[in-house]
C-alpha cells in the first residue's frame, strides 16, 4: 500500500511540476537552514567538552563591588592556588597556577614558530586529560621539559620523533621535549595550547619581577579540578573569604570574594558582573530560534499550497471514498507524499550543506563538519525529516481527507481550505521576515555605531612589531636610526603591549583631595617616550613625553576618562602617588590625551595612565606618508632580521587589529542577514504559489471584469489589497516582539545604537515591495489574459 501511495505521489509531482519544485525547493532550504543552525549550536553547545572532566573543571575567578559596581575578576595572583591547596585539598583534585598564553618563540637549530602556550604547575596535563601520542602526561616532572602539541612538533621536527629533542625558548631557554599530545580541538578555550611548559620553569626565568606571596600580582590564571561528588557552588561558598582575608586595604572593602566559574559555562555563560549569568547562550537561542522559524516558513508555505490545490483534488477525494477508500487510507496517502516530499528535500539539503559548510565555516569562524559516519546523526535527521514531513502535511492531509463525496462529486462542496488559517500562516510567514529583517538592521546599526567612535589614534600607517627576546630593545636607538634613514618610518616606539590590547588594572594610587585607600583601579601603560609620537595620539593638555625632560621618567599623562574619575580640573601639574608593592611612588602629571580605544568599541574607554617605563614587548612603528605598505614592511623586516636573526619576524597592522575588534558583530551581523534573505525568499515562494492559485481561481471574474471595462491596475489594485492588509497586520505583531528582543540584546553593549522608528518602517517597506512584486508577476499576467479564453466554456 505504501508503495501504491508513493507512486500516486510520484505521478502528481509528474502532473504539477511547478508545486511539486515550489515544495521540495523550499522545504530544502528550511531543512538547509535547520541542518547548518543545528550544527553551529551544536558546536557551540559541546565548547570544551573534549575533556574527560570537563564537568569538574573551574576557573578561579574574583568578584567584588567598588564604586562602579559590581566588577568580576579573572586575573589571578601567584599564591591563589598554593593557600587553597593548603586550605581545602580535600575538596581540590587540582588546584593550579597557570600563566596567560601569550605568544612564544620555539626554535631548533633550524627551524624557529611562534606559538602560544601555557607554562602550569604539575598536574595540568592529567587535569586537561591531555590525549598523548609520544611520553605521558607526567612529562612536565623535570624543570626544563615542554609537552609540545602534535602540529608544534610537526612544525619543529617534521615527521621525525620530538621526544627527547631540544627546543629553545625565547631564544634563551633550553628544554627537553617529554611528550606529544593530540592537537586539542578548536571548540575549547584551550584550542591555542601548542605548548605545556612546568611554572616552575615561569618563575625562574622572571624571578627578577614575580612575587610568589604577593597577592596583588595578578597577571595569572587559576584553573581547578574538584574532586568527583562535589559541587562547584558549595566549593565556590567554602573558599569565597580567602581572598578577602589576605588582600590589600584598599581591595578588601570591595569585600572581594573567590568563586569558581564551570569550563562548561565559560563559552556560553561568560557575563558573570549582572545577578542572572547570560552571555553567548543568547546568540545559541537566538539563532535556534532562527534556523526553527526559517523551518516553520518552509512548513507553512506546504500546508498554504497544498490547501490552496484543494480544489484540483477534491474530485480525486470524492472518487477514492465512493470507491471504498477510508479516510484513514486518504490520510496516509498524504501523509505519504509530504514526507516523500521531505526526504526529497532533504536530500537536497544535504548536498547543499556539505557544499556550502566551508563558506559557513569562513564565515562563522569554525571547523564544522557533517558527522556522515555517526549513526546517531543519521537516526536524528531520519526522525527530524519525518517530524518535518508530518508536520508540513498534518493540515492537508486532515483537510483534503474530511471532503463528502457525494457534494465533492457534484461540485457543491465549498474547496480550497480555509482562508482565514490560510491568511493567518501568511501573517506567520510575513511576521517572522519583517522581524528578521529587523534584527539584521539593528546588528549592523550597532555596528555602524561602534566603527563611528572616536579612536584617539590613526592606525593607518602603523604596525607594531611583537618582540619575544630582548635583542632588538637592547639595539632600539640603532634600530630605530636605521629605519627613520630608510626614509620608509616616521616613528619608532616600545610599549608593553599593543594599543589595542587589554593592559593591567592598578590599584593604590591617591592624589591631593583622595585617601590611600581609595578603589579607583587604572589601566596602566608603560612605553618609551616616542610611543605617543608614533601612535599619533591627541594631547589635549600640557605636552608629550620628551626626552629632552630628564624627568620624564617620573612623569605621568592621563586619558580624558582619568582626569574625569579623579575629577582633577586642573589636571597637569598634579601629582599623584603610586603604592604598589609595598613601597611609593610620586608622580607629576604632564599632559592630557584624548581617550584611545584599546578594548571593546561598545564600551567606555577606560581610564588609563600613561608612564615611561620598561619590560617592552612590542615595537610601534609608523610609517612615513606614501611609503606602501609591502615596501615599508619589507624594510622593517630586513633590519629585525639583520639585529635578531634567530626570532621569526611576527607583526600586525593597526587597521586590521582595529577591524578584528568588530568581527563578533560582524559575523552574527552576517549568518543573521544569510537565514533573514533565505528566510524572505521562503516566504516569496509561499506567496508566488498562493498569488498563482487565487489569480487562477478569480480568472472568470477577472474576465468579466475586463468585459466591463476594468484596467490592468485596477485588477492588480484588487487582487494585491489582500496580501498587502496582511502585511501590514503583520507589523502588529512583529515591531513589538522584535522592538523587545533587540531592546534586550542591546543591553550586553554599554554604547548602544538607538531603535530608530526608520528601522521597523525600512523592515515594512522591504516586506512590502518584496510581497507587491511577487504578487504582481501573477497578477499582471492573469490580467492581461484575453477574457475569451477563461470565459470561453461559460
Amino acid at each position: 500500500m505504501l508503495i501504491h501511495h508513493l507512486l500516486i505521489t510520484w505521478r502528481n509531482f509528474g502532473r504539477n511540476p511547478s508545486y511539486a519544485l515550489l515544495n521540495i525547493g523550499g522545504l530544502a532550504i528550511g531543512l538547509t537552514v535547520a541542518l547548518v543552525v543545528g550544527l553551529w549550536v551544536t558546536d557551540e553547545l559541546s565548547y570544551n567538552t573534549s575533556f574527560d572532566h570537563h564537568d569538574r573543571i573551574a576557573q578561579l575567578m574574583v568578584r567584588g563591588t567598588n564604586s562602579s559596581g559590581v566588577y568580576v575578576q579573572w586575573a589571578a595572583s601567584p599564591p591563589y592556588a598554593p593557600a587553597l591547596r593548603q586550605q581545602f585539598g580535600d575538596d581540590f583534585e587540582h588546584m593550579l597556577m597557570f600563566s596567560q598564553p601569550w605568544d612564544r618563540i620555539l626554535a631548533t637549530s633550524t627551524v624557529s614558530i611562534v606559538k602560544k602556550g601555557y607554562y602550569a604547575e604539575p598536574g595540568a596535563a592529567e587535569m586537561l586529560t591531555l590525549d598523548m601520542l609520544e611520553g605521558n602526561r607526567s612529562g612536565l616532572s623535570a624543570v626544563n621539559s615542554i609537552l609540545l602539541s602534535q602540529s608544534a612538533a610537526h612544525a619543529l621536527f617534521g615527521q621525525e620523533t620530538a621526544l627527547g629533542k631540544t627546543v629553545r625558548i625565547d631564544s634563551k631557554t633550553d628544554v627537553t621535549v617529554t611528550g606529544v599530545y593530540k592537537d586539542i580541538p578548536f571548540n575549547s578555550d584551550f584550542a591555542d595550547m601548542q605548548f605545556l611548559a612546568p611554572w616552575e620553569l615561569y618563575v625562574t626565568v622572571n624571578r627578577q619581577w614575580m612575587r610568589l606571596d604577593d597577592w596583588r600580582q595578578n597577571g595569572f590564571l587559576a584553573f581547578a579540578e574538584i574532586k568527583e561528588g562535589r559541587d562547584f557552588a558549595a566549593v565556590s561558598q567554602k573558599i569565597k573569604d580567602v581572598k578577602k582575608l589576605h588582600a590589600p586595604p584598599e581591595e578588601a572593602k570591595n569585600n572581594p570574594q573567590f568563586f569558581l566559574h564551570p569550563m562548561n559555562k565559560w563559552r556560553l555563560y561568560s557575563d558573570l558582573e549582572s545577578s542572572i549569568e547570560t552571555g553567548r547562550i543568547k546568540l545559541v537561542w537566538m539563532f535556534g530560534t532562527i534556523g526553527s522559524f526559517v523551518l516553520i516558513l518552509a512548513c507553512i508555505n506546504f500546508m498554504n499550497l497544498a490547501t490552496a490545490r484543494s480544489e484540483k483534488r477534491a474530485k480525486e477525494v470524492g472518487i477514492r471514498k465512493t470507491a471504498g477508500s477510508g479516510r484513514f487510507q486518504l490520510i496516509l496517502q498524504f501523509f505519504s507524499e509530504s514526507v516523500m516530499i521531505a526526504f526529497l528535500a532533504f536530500v537536497v539539503a544535504l548536498i547543499a550543506v556539505y557544499l556550502l559548510l566551508p563558506v559557513f565555516n569562513q564565515m562563522a569562524e569554525k571547523q564544522m563538519e557533517l558527522p556522515l559516519g555517526n549513526l546517531i546523526f543519521w537516526m536524528g535527521c531520519l526522525a527530524f525529516t519525518l517530524f518535518t514531513g508530518l508536520l508540513a502535511g498534518s493540515y492537508p492531509a486532515l483537510y483534503l481527507s474530511s471532503f463528502q463525496p457525494g457534494l465533492v462529486l457534484k461540485g457543491k462542496a465549498t474547496t480550497g481550505g480555509s482562508g482565514v488559517l490560510r491568511r493567518a500562516l501568511l501573517v506567520i510567514q510575513f511576521s517572522v521576515s519583517i522581524a528578521l529583517i529587523i534584527g539584521v538592521s539593528v546588528v549592523f546599526r550597532q555596528i555602524e555605531t561602534g566603527k563611528q567612535q572616536s579612536i584617539g589614534y590613526d592606525p593607518n600607517g602603523l604596525l607594531w612589531v611583537n618582540t619575544r627576546t630582548n635583542v632588538i630593545h637592547e639595539h632600539i636607538d640603532a634600530v630605530r636610526n636605521e629605519l627613520v634613514t630608510s626614509g620608509k618610518v616616521t616613528d619608532v616606539a616600545e610599549a608593553l603591549n599593543p594599543v589595542n590590547m587589554f593592559n593591567a588594572v592598578v590599584s593604590g594610587f591617591d592624589w591631593t583631595g583622595t585617601g590611600p585607600n581609595n578603589d579607583l583601579g587604572f589601566r596602566c601603560v608603560w612605553s618609551s617616550h616616542e610611543n605617543g609620537k608614533a601612535l599619533g595620539w591627541n594631547i589635549l593638555e600640557g605636552r608629550d613625553f620628551d626626552r629632552a625632560y630628564a624627568g620624564d621618567t617620573a612623569s605621568m599623562i592621563l586619558n580624558e576618562a582619568a582626569v574625569a574619575a579623579m575629577q582633577l580640573k586642573n589636571p597637569v601639574g598634579t601629582i599623584i602617588r603610586m603604592n604598589i608593592f609595598d613601597k611609593s611612588s610620586s608622580f607629576k602629571v604632564v599632559g592630557v590625551v584624548k581617550d584611545l580605544l584599546m578594548e571593546s568599541p561598545y564600551s567606555p574607554v577606560r581610564k588609563t595612565i600613561y608612564m615611561v617605563g620598561n619590560g617592552h614587548n612590542v615595537v610601534n612603528i609608523r610609517l612615513s606618508k606614501g611609503t606602501s605598505l609591502e615596501k615599508g614592511i619589507a624594510e622593517v623586516q630586513r633590519i629585525f632580521s639583520r639585529y635578531d636573526p634567530s626570532s621569526p619576524f611576527v607583526f600586525e597592522l593597526a587597521d586590521v587589529a582595529l577591524a578584528k575588534k568588530f568581527g563578533e558583530e560582524e559575523r552574527i551581523g552576517k549568518l543573521a542577514a544569510t537565514f533573514a534573505g533565505l528566510a524572505v525568499f521562503i516566504s516569496m515562494l509561499g506567496i508566488l504559489g498562493l498569488a498563482s492559485f487565487v489569480a487562477e481561481r478569480r480568472s472568470k471574474e477577472i474576465a468579466i471584469r475586463k468585459v466591463l471595462g476594468a484596467t490592468v491596475a485596477t485588477i492588480w489594485q484588487m487582487l494585491s489589497k489582500d496580501f498587502v492588509m496582511l502585511v501590514l497586520l503583520s507589523c502588529l505583531i512583529a515591531i513589538p516582539l522584535s522592538w523587545y528582543y533587540m531592546h534586550d540584546w542591546l543591553q550586553q553593549f554599554e554604547i548602544q545604537t538607538n531603535l530608530s522608528w526608520w528601522i521597523f518602517a525600512v523592515a515594512v517597506l522591504v516586506t512590502l515591495s518584496i510581497t507587491l512584486f511577487t504578487v504582481s508577476y501573477q497578477t499582471i499576467r492573469a490580467a492581461v489574459v484575453n477574457p475569451v479564453k477563461s470565459l470561453r466554456s461559460e
